[in-house]
């Protein structure tokens, strides 16, 4: 189930980083009292009352008004203010759609500001939760002044203080209590496989798209970050219904755009999460970068199914018999904590082997459905001690009473033991390559749960 997400808007130096630090309960979100400090987004989980949700910081809104652009005529503004003055509204607009909660950060010394009241123009469209968090109220008086912000129109106000915690308990509560109910998320859903084509800006994900659908469904240009939107796209493969999601591209963190860019990168994040199979496209001729490496994390991160694609294979100069071999073994060594995906070698220009992905992609969704069954699951848990005996710690060894595969989608084990601190991770992997021997997994990360059980319990 995709977790409620929330975007945190706002013009800049209100104080969002800090209520994003206090919402996540870590310091990961760069502070600072210039203007503009967030470059890029950043997102993490939060938790309260029992309900789990993505947090995103963005960067400030500013407006530009026609007052203030002939005062910057004699004195310009900062590069760093500058940079977030264009699109505003189409800003705000692309958080509104993106998150399905917003918190609206204000300036609880300043009252409102022409900034705040152009922000509230484009919330008071949207149909779904605005809560305003009236931050540095941190005395009594700024608290009852507060109310001032009742006057933007958009519901409740809660007087905070991000950076002493006052009042974030009662915005939580209300924050949580505007999700939808979780019953109601599941049956949102449609019952298609979700395959998101995820990556860098401009290695292909359009062109890849409409070399599938075989018309212009999405805009290609060369142009880097041309698509702003997650464009979903409905198709029936054989009699199976896919949903096909392209979406931006997600450049290395402190390269990310302000403006319209911030957004594409949360939408294609919310992507990668509502998918069951993410297209990771590379490509060819620029091999694996660190940033695919952490667009695979994401992937990971979110324990998706994954399909490798290198594009741009025809642009790849004096290939040999063993070209595509070597560099799978690039591909293989840069995402070594993802072996297990296949690896795909085409040209979306050209239309070379797209015949290939989503037949492959498929074929990685079901293996993300297979169940072992409990009795054929311990044999292997049993040869596999036999083959290579459980590590041992101060002269006590690791003993794995049974197994049990509770569920699928992602395929997760529970293996009982007797002690879960004699797990070490070469062991865990040694079991996982002994599971992925027999069924295979293709694609498909595998989660792993020790518990301990003491052995009287087991009788």
């Amino acid at each position: 189930m995709t977790k409620p997400l929330v975007a945190l808007v706002g013009r800049p130096n209100v104080g969002k980083s800090t209520l994003f630090n206090r919402l996540v309960g870590s310091r990961l979100a760069v502070v600072d009292e210039t203007p503009g400090t967030t470059r890029d987004r950043i997102e993490a989980e939060s938790e309260w009352n029992g309900r789990a949700f993505t947090v995103v910081d963005t960067g400030g809104i500013e407006v530009l008004s026609e007052h203030s652009k002939s005062l910057s005529e004699h004195a310009p503004l900062s590069v760093s203010s500058a940079e977030f003055v264009p699109q505003i509204r189409e800003q705000a607009e692309m958080a509104i759609e993106a998150a399905d909660a917003i918190l609206f950060c204000v300036d609880a010394t300043s009252g409102i500001t022409a900034a705040d009241e152009e922000v509230a123009e484009i919330l008071r469209r949207t149909q779904k939760p605005v809560l305003i968090a009236a931050n540095k109220a941190d005395s009594e008086r700024r608290r009852e002044e507060a109310v001032e912000f009742y006057g933007l129109g958009l519901g409740q106000v809660f007087p905070i203080s991000a950076i002493h915690g006052t009042g974030t308990g009662d915005l939580l509560d209300a924050l949580v209590a505007a999700f939808p109910p979780p019953g109601q998320e599941a049956e949102a859903e449609d019952d298609s496989v979700k395959i998101a084509i995820v990556g860098r800006p401009n290695v292909g994900k359009s062109s890849l798209l409409n070399s599938i659908l075989g018309r212009e469904r999405a805009i290609v240009s060369p142009i880097p970050g041309t698509t702003r939107d997650a464009i979903d796209t409905r198709i029936m493969w054989e009699t199976l219904p896919v949903t096909l999601i392209d979406t931006a591209g997600i450049r290395r963190r402190g390269h990310i755009d302000v403006g319209v860019e911030k957004y594409s990168v949360l939408r294609a994040l919310k992507a990668i999460q509502r998918a069951d199979v993410a297209l990771l496209l590379i490509d060819a001729v620029e091999g694996v970068t660190a940033q695919d490496t952490h667009i695979a994390g994401f992937i990971l991160e979110e324990m998706k199914s994954a399909v490798v694609v290198v594009n741009k294979w025809d642009a790849v100069p004096d290939k040999t018999s063993k070209t595509m071999a070597d560099y799978t073994g690039h591909v293989r060594s840069a995402l070594n904590f993802m072996d297990y995906v296949p690896v795909l070698f085409i040209s979306a220009k050209l239309g070379t082997r797209v015949d290939r992905v989503l037949p492959t992609a498929l074929r990685v969704q079901e293996e993300r459905l297979i169940r072992i069954p409990t009795g054929e699951l311990n044999r292997i848990v049993r040869e596999a001690m036999e083959k290579q005996s459980p590590p041992s710690k101060a002269g006590k060894r690791l003993n794995i009473y049974y197994a049990t595969q509770p569920r699928t989608d992602p395929p997760t084990f529970v293996f009982h033991v007797n002690d879960a601190k004699l797990v070490h991770f070469s062991y865990e992997r040694y079991l996982e390559n002994q599971l992925r021997a027999v069924y295979g997994f293709l694609g498909t990360p595998l989660r792993f749960s020790f518990r301990e059980r003491k052995r009287e319990e087991l009788t």
